[in-house]
C-alpha cells in the first residue's frame, strides 16, 4: 500500500464561489465511483474538481457495506486465497446467463483486478480478502472466499474536518464486514463498539468512503459540498467542434464550470417517486443516500445520452423499525440475515413461504416481482417475517436487543399467543399461516427444506447459526408467543441508467459515444446486467467502470485537455507535483 504525505495547509471543502473557472475533469459524486476516476485522473496530473450534491460527503458508498466483488485480485494470496482468470470468466458466464459477451466479462475480469492494484498502490484504501462464499457454488469457476474485499477500520483524522464532512452510517455498527459474517447473527461486542466509537474510526463502507476522500484529497483534488451539479451543456456553439470543446458544468444554479471531461458518477435514482413509478417494476424501500434522486440520470439524458437496465435495482429484503430515518427520511435496513437464522419464515398474504429465506438478497428481492395471475396483485407484497420466541431471544431483529420476556418487544413488532391470532394481526390469512408451519415444522427439525432448500448450500449456511444443528439455518417455530415485522422489498441502489461501453464513455441513443462524457456507479447501468455474481457486486460494478473512465480520459483527453487561462492551481490548490509525495511502505 502506498501512503501519502499530507497536501499543502488548504480546507477539505472548497465552497463554489472560490471554485476555479476551468478544471481538466469535473466529477459529479462523491462516492466510489466519483473518487476512484478522479484519483485515477489526478496521477495524470490533470486537475479535477468533484462535485457533492448533499453537504456530506461519500455518497450511498459511506452509508452501506463497502465489499468490493472482484475476481483474480492480487490480495487473494494474503489468506491463501486462491483465483484464475480462467475460472472467473466461467464463473461470470454462469451468472450473467448468456447477457455479457466474452469481451465484457474478460473486461470485467482483467480491469477489477486491476483497479484494485491501482487503489492498493495509490491510496489509503486497504481492501482485505473476504471469506464469504460467491453466491452460486454450484456454478463452473465458483470459489469459497477471497474474491470479495473487505476494508479494514479506517481512521478519518488523518485529514482534518473529515470525520465531520463524512456521510455517517445507517444502521451499520462499527465492525468491518468479516467481523459482521462472523457474529452469525449475534449482536456485535458493546465494548470492541465503544472503543471505536471514542477513536472515531469507521468501518465497512464509511471506511472506504473515507480513505479514498482522504486519498483524492491529499492527491490535490478540488471537492466541494454542497454543490450539486444543476445543468450540463457542451461547451461548444457548434457541432463541429464537439469533438475538443468540452463542457460547461452549472453548480448550484449560479456558477459555470468548463471542464473538458465530465464524470457523472452520482448515484442511482431509489428516491425519486416519479421515476421510480415509471422505471422499476415493483415499490422500493431505499436505504442508501437520500440525494440519489436521479440527476445525474437527468444530466446524462438532457445532452443526449441513453438509458437502459432501468428496471433493475441492487435489491434486498428491508425492515423499516419504527421511526427509523436517515438524513431526515423514513428508512429502514436490511432483513437477509435475520430472514436467514433458523426459527423464523417469510411468508406472503396468503400465509404461503414463497423463497428460500436463505438466498442471497439480490435474488430473494427479484421474488417480490412475482404477480398473482388470480388477483393481478403482487404475489408476495406484503410479505412478513414470523419467528417464535426461541427467535427474539437468541437473534437481534432489526438491530433490537435480544429480551426474553414479551413485554419486552418493541412497539413495532407484532406479537400474539397463537399463529391463528398473529396471522389476523398482520392481514395474513391464518388458515394458511397455519398450515404453512404444520408442513415445515418437522421437516425443520430433521434439518430439512423439501419446498426450498434452505440451508443446503455453503451460501445459505454462511450466514446461519453454525451452533444450530443439522441446519444452521433451520428450526421448527413451536415455541409461542410469535412475533412478526414486515418484510419490504428494499434497495441498496438502483442499477440501471446511464449506457456506456467498456471505458466509461456515455452513449448516444445510436450507441456512439459522447466525447468526453463519462458515467459510473449508480447513476450508470449495471456492467452485470441484472445478474449479481456475489457479495460486492455494487461497489465492483462502480469502481472497475470508474477506474476504466479515469484510464481511458487520461490517457486520451488530458495530454490535449488544458483549456488554458485560469487553471485549479491558479485558484489556490495543488498540482500533482506540490501537493504531493508518495512514499512507498
Amino acid at each position: 500500500m502506498t501512503e501519502t504525505r499530507p497536501a499543502a495547509d488548504r480546507p477539505l471543502l472548497t465552497s463554489v464561489p472560490e471554485l476555479a473557472d476551468r478544471y481538466d475533469l469535473v466529477v459529479i459524486g462523491s462516492g466510489c465511483a466519483g473518487m476512484t476516476s478522479a484519483l485515477v485522473a489526478r496521477q495524470a496530473r490533470a486537475s479535477v474538481l468533484v462535485l457533492e450534491k448533499a453537504d456530506r460527503l461519500g455518497g450511498t458508498t459511506a452509508a452501506g457495506g463497502g465489499v468490493m466483488w472482484a475476481p483474480d485480485n492480487h490480495l487473494m494470496g494474503s489468506r491463501d486465497f486462491t483465483d484464475t482468470p480462467e475460472d472467473a470468466a466461467a464463473y461470470l458466464r454462469a451468472a450473467t446467463g448468456g447477457k455479457l459477451s466474452e469481451e465484457e466479462i474478460s473486461w470485467y475480469v482483467s480491469t477489477a483486478a486491476e483497479a484494485v492494484r491501482f487503489l492498493d498502490e495509490n491510496s489509503r484504501v486497504d481492501y482485505a480478502p473476504l471469506f464469504r462464499p460467491d453466491y452460486h457454488m454450484e456454478w463452473p469457476g465458483a470459489t469459497a472466499g477471497g474474491r470479495g474485499l473487505d476494508h479494514r477500520e479506517f481512521d478519518p483524522s488523518v485529514v482534518p474536518g473529515l470525520a465531520q464532512t463524512l456521510r455517517p452510517p445507517t444502521y451499520l455498527p462499527l465492525i468491518t464486514m468479516d467481523e459482521r459474517d462472523q457474529l452469525h447473527g449475534a449482536a456485535p461486542d458493546p465494548a470492541l463498539l465503544a472503543g471505536r466509537a471514542e477513536r472515531g474510526v469507521r468501518t465497512m463502507g464509511g471506511a472506504l468512503a473515507g480513505a479514498l476522500t482522504a486519498s483524492a484529497w491529499e492527491a490535490g483534488v478540488v471537492i466541494a459540498a454542497p454543490a450539486p451539479a444543476t445543468g450540463l451543456r457542451r461547451a461548444a456553439d457548434t457541432e463541429a467542434d464537439t469533438e475538443t470543446s468540452g463542457w460547461q458544468v452549472t453548480v448550484a444554479g449560479e456558477r459555470e464550470i468548463a471542464a473538458a471531461s465530465v464524470v457523472i458518477a452520482s448515484g442511482g435514482f431509489e428516491w425519486s417517486p416519479e421515476l421510480t413509478g415509471t422505471l422499476l417494476k415493483f415499490p422500493v424501500t431505499p436505504i442508501s443516500a437520500p440525494s440519489n434522486a436521479g440527476d445525474g440520470l437527468k444530466l446524462g439524458l438532457s445532452v443526449g445520452g441513453s438509458f437502459t437496465e432501468t428496471t433493475d435495482i441492487w435489491g434486498v429484503p428491508v425492515i423499516t423499525a419504527h421511526g427509523a430515518t436517515y438524513d431526515g427520511r423514513p428508512s429502514g435496513r436490511m432483513g437477509n440475515v435475520e430472514a436467514t437464522l433458523p426459527g423464523g419464515i417469510v411468508v406472503n398474504s396468503a400465509g404461503r413461504r414463497f423463497v428460500n429465506e436463505a438466498l442471497n438478497y439480490h435474488d430473494f428481492s427479484r421474488v417480490f416481482a412475482n404477480i398473482d395471475p388470480a388477483t393481478s396483485q403482487y404475489a408476495n407484497i406484503p410479505a412478513y417475517l414470523v419467528m417464535d420466541s426461541r427467535f427474539v431471544s437468541r437473534y437481534p431483529v432489526a438491530g433490537n436487543p435480544v429480551f426474553a420476556e414479551p413485554a419486552e418487544a418493541p412497539d413495532w413488532m407484532v406479537r400474539a399467543d397463537t399463529l391463528a391470532e398473529l396471522a389476523q394481526l398482520i392481514g395474513v390469512d391464518p388458515a394458511g399461516l397455519e398450515g404453512t408451519v404444520a408442513r415445515f415444522n418437522p421437516a425443520a427439525e430433521r434439518g430439512e427444506d423439501p419446498e426450498f432448500g434452505r440451508g443446503s448450500s455453503a451460501q445459505d449456511r454462511h450466514l446461519g447459526d453454525p451452533q444450530n444443528l443439522p441446519n444452521p439455518c433451520l428450526a421448527p417455530l413451536t415455541a409461542p408467543p410469535f412475533y412478526a415485522v414486515q418484510l419490504h422489498p428494499g434497495a441498496l441502489g438502483t442499477a440501471g441508467g446511464l449506457r456506456a461501453d467498456l471505458d466509461g464513455r456515455v452513449l448516444d441513443w445510436n450507441g456512439a459515444p459522447l466525447s468526453g462524457l463519462y458515467a459510473a456507479g449508480n447513476c450508470s447501468a449495471t456492467v452485470f446486467k441484472d445478474a449479481y455474481p456475489g457479495g460486492g457486486a455494487t461497489i465492483g460494478s462502480a469502481v472497475t467502470r470508474a477506474y476504466a473512465a479515469g484510464r481511458y480520459l487520461s490517457r486520451t483527453r488530458l495530454p490535449q485537455a488544458s483549456l488554458g487561462g485560469e487553471t485549479a492551481e491558479d485558484a489556490g490548490s495543488q498540482t500533482a507535483g506540490s501537493a504531493t509525495e508518495d512514499v512507498h511502505a
